[in-house]
């Protein structure tokens, strides 16, 4: 059985799932173990596998769904990843959730490249169908807490808020515990999308898919750029810098 070594700063889900991939790639037949490396003690990190085959269905369901949009004008695709205190979920509140939708010319009346109308979800339709619903959980929902209680990620939904801001009053959390590992999976499976060339097929050009929450944090931003190697966000971004959102 194979191991891959990583130091502790680089453990990020991104590489988890890189290094995965590529030891596959060089001839693995499962996903190896991984040890990470911390001050020099060896750490295991467990449900590698198990992450990869969440990414995978979190995925199918998202073509799913898109498969089905036939509306004309679509012109940009919604990851809403948002927590509130009021979301409860297995004994948890402030917890996640995360929905796609869509949104078309007609929406946005025809709004210029980098105007808010465009690009700001609050005027936005937001005819959203669940992905991670606390409200109805699927397996994808059951699928995540198992992965958050595999992983030792616990009080999920509770904030620091005594290291959110940094000396500057700039914001640097990452939102409620859960709710940056969720980005990520939402992150790697719109990247995988636009990799795959799905969205391009099913919509005949290039769109954007943006990862967001009601408000516009870092970590949105950051999650939205490695969701669009290719540089499909690219008039979102310019759009958000516009608006003094970034």
């Amino acid at each position: 059985k194979s191991i891959l070594c990583l130091k502790s700063g680089l453990c990020s889900l991104e590489s988890i799932v890189y290094c995965c991939d590529l030891a596959i790639k060089l001839g693995v037949r499962q996903a190896p173990t991984l040890v990470v490396v911390n001050d020099g003690a060896f750490e295991k990190y467990s449900g590698v596998a198990e992450i990869k085959k969440f990414i995978e269905a979190a995925k199918d369901a998202v073509k799913s769904i898109i498969e089905d949009w036939n509306e004309e004008g679509i012109y940009a695709i919604s990851f809403f990843v948002e927590s509130n205190g009021a979301y409860e979920y297995n004994g948890f509140e402030n917890v996640s959730m995360w929905a796609i939708s869509y949104n078309t010319e007609d929406d946005c009346d025809g709004a210029d490249e980098l105007d808010e109308e465009r690009w700001n979800y609050a005027f936005w339709r937001q005819d959203e169908t669940s992905i991670i619903d606390i409200d109805e959980p699927d397996e994808c929902t059951e699928a995540l807490y198992k992965w958050y209680e595999e992983q030792g990620i616990e009080n999920i939904g509770f904030e620091d808020m005594d290291n959110m801001y940094d000396e500057e009053c700039n914001y640097i959390g990452k939102g409620p515990v859960g709710h940056y590992e969720l980005l990520g999976i939402a992150a790697n499976v719109a990247k995988k999308l636009q990799e795959e060339g799905f969205v391009a097929k099913q919509f005949k050009k290039s769109l954007p898919i943006i990862i967001h929450g009601l408000e516009c944090a870092w970590y949105d931003i950051e999650a939205t750029q490695k969701a669009n190697p290719n540089g499909e966000a690219d008039t979102y971004i310019n759009a958000m810098k516009e608006m003094g959102a970034i």
